[in-house]
C-alpha cells in the first residue's frame, strides 16, 4: 500500500510544525504549504488523500482556496477539513461547508480529534485506491478474457473448417458434400433451375498406387484434386473429394450443355498434367472419366436419383474406354431404372 500524502496549509511555521508532530506517521507523506497560492500549485501536483486548510491567511484565505479547488475537476474531489481559530462561530462554519470543507478542527487542537478524523480519511483513501486497483486488474482480466474469446472463436472456426474438409486434398469431404449438395438441391427446386452433377474417377487408380506406391498414389490424388478446383472456375461450383480416388463437382444452375463443357475440360486438364501412369488404358497417362448429370428438379424426383445417374454416366464412361465423359438428363425414374440395369460390372475402375 502507498504512502497517502497529506497537504498541510498554514501561513505560521509554528503551526505546520504542530501538525508535523502530531501526524508523525510512516504511513503518511507531509507536504507544507504556507500559503493559498503555494497550496493551489502543490494541489495540481500531487494526488492527496486529504488537504488540512487554514482558514486565516492573507491574500488568500482558506475559503477562497477551497472553492477554487471546487472548481477545479482534478482537485474538486480531495476533501478538506478547515483548521480555524474561530471557535465554533455558526457563520464561518456555514461559510466554510459552502466553499467546499467536509469538516472542521479547532484551535488548539485535540490530538485525539485530530488523529481520528485523518485516520477516516486516510482509510477512504485506500479503500478508493484499492477499488482502482481491482478495477484496473477486473479490466485487465476482461481484456484477457475477451483475447481468449476471440482467440476460442478463432479456433473454432479452423475447427469446423477442418471438420469440413478432406485432410489429404484440401477439398470439401463428403458430409460437407451432403450439406451442400441438398441446399444447392432444394435451391434448384424453388427456382426452377437446373443442377448439374459430375462424378470424376481415376482411371486405374488400383494400378496406379500398386506399380508406383501410395505415396506418389497421394500425390497424384492432390494434383487432380486441384486441378479440379482450377477446372471449376466459378465460385458457386464445389470441389469434393466423394471417396478413395472418386470426386463429385457440383454446378448450379447448369444446363446439360455445360455440365458437358465442364466434363471435357476436366478430362483435358487433368490429362494435361502429364502424370506418367505405366499400368494405364491409353498412352501411358494418368486419366479421369466422368459421369454427368443434369435434372430440372421436380417434387417426384430426388437428389439421389440425380446422383445415381451420374454414377451410371460414370460407368458408360469406364466402359467406353476411359479418359472420356458421358452425361445425361435425369427427367423421370422410368429412364433411370433402364441405364441403371445396363450399367456394366468394372471390376477395375
Amino acid at each position: 500500500m502507498s504512502r497517502a500524502k497529506i497537504l498541510i496549509v498554514d501561513d505560521r511555521p509554528e503551526n505546520l510544525l504542530v501538525l508535523e508532530s502530531l501526524l508523525d506517521d510512516p504511513g503518511i507523506e507531509l507536504i507544507k504549504a504556507s500559503s493559498g497560492n503555494e497550496a493551489l500549485k502543490k494541489i495540481l501536483d500531487h494526488d492527496f488523500a486529504l488537504v488540512l486548510l487554514d482558514v486565516q491567511m492573507p491574500d488568500m484565505d482558506g475559503y477562497e482556496v477551497a472553492e477554487l479547488m471546487r472548481g477545479n475537476r482534478l482537485t474538486k474531489n480531495v476533501p478538506i477539513i478547515f483548521v480555524t481559530a474561530k471557535h465554533k462561530e455558526q457563520t464561518s462554519i456555514f461559510k466554510g461547508y459552502d466553499s467546499g470543507a467536509v469538516d472542521y478542527l479547532f484551535k488548539p487542537l485535540e490530538p485525539v480529534i485530530l488523529k481520528s478524523k485523518v485516520d477516516v480519511f486516510l482509510e477512504m483513501y485506500h479503500q478508493k485506491e484499492e477499488l482502482v486497483a481491482k478495477t484496473h486488474e477486473l479490466d485487465r482480466r476482461l481484456a484477457d478474457l475477451e483475447e481468449l474469446k476471440t482467440l476460442l472463436e478463432k479456433t473454432n472456426e479452423q475447427l469446423t473448417q477442418l471438420s469440413r474438409k478432406d485432410g489429404l486434398t484440401g477439398l470439401l469431404n463428403r458430409r460437407s458434400f451432403d450439406e451442400i449438395v441438398e441446399r444447392e438441391w432444394h435451391r434448384a427446386l424453388r427456382q426452377q433451375k437446373p443442377l448439374s452433377l459430375l462424378l470424376v474417377d481415376i482411371d486405374c487408380f488400383k494400378a496406379y498406387n500398386d506399380t508406383y506406391g501410395h505415396t506418389m498414389g497421394d500425390d497424384a490424388l492432390k494434383a487432380v484434386a486441384d486441378c479440379l478446383v482450377t477446372s471449376a472456375r466459378r465460385s458457386v461450383d464445389r470441389v469434393a473429394r466423394y471417396g478413395g480416388e472418386e470426386f463429385i463437382i457440383i454446378l448450379p444452375d447448369t444446363d446439360a450443355y455445360g455440365a458437358e463443357v465442364m466434363a471435357k475440360r476436366v478430362c483435358d486438364e487433368v490429362y494435361g498434367l502429364k502424370i506418367q501412369h505405366d499400368q494405364a488404358a491409353t498412352e501411358n497417362t494418368l486419366t479421369v472419366s466422368v459421369g454427368a448429370s443434369t435434372t430440372l428438379p421436380r417434387k417426384e424426383l430426388n437428389l439421389l436419383d440425380a446422383i445415381e445417374l451420374a454414377d451410371v454416366k460414370l460407368y458408360e464412361a469406364k466402359s467406353g474406354g476411359r479418359n472420356c465423359w458421358r452425361s445425361a438428363e435425369l427427367e423421370d425414374l422410368d429412364s433411370l431404372q433402364k441405364q441403371s440395369n445396363a450399367m456394366p460390372n468394372q471390376q477395375n475402375r
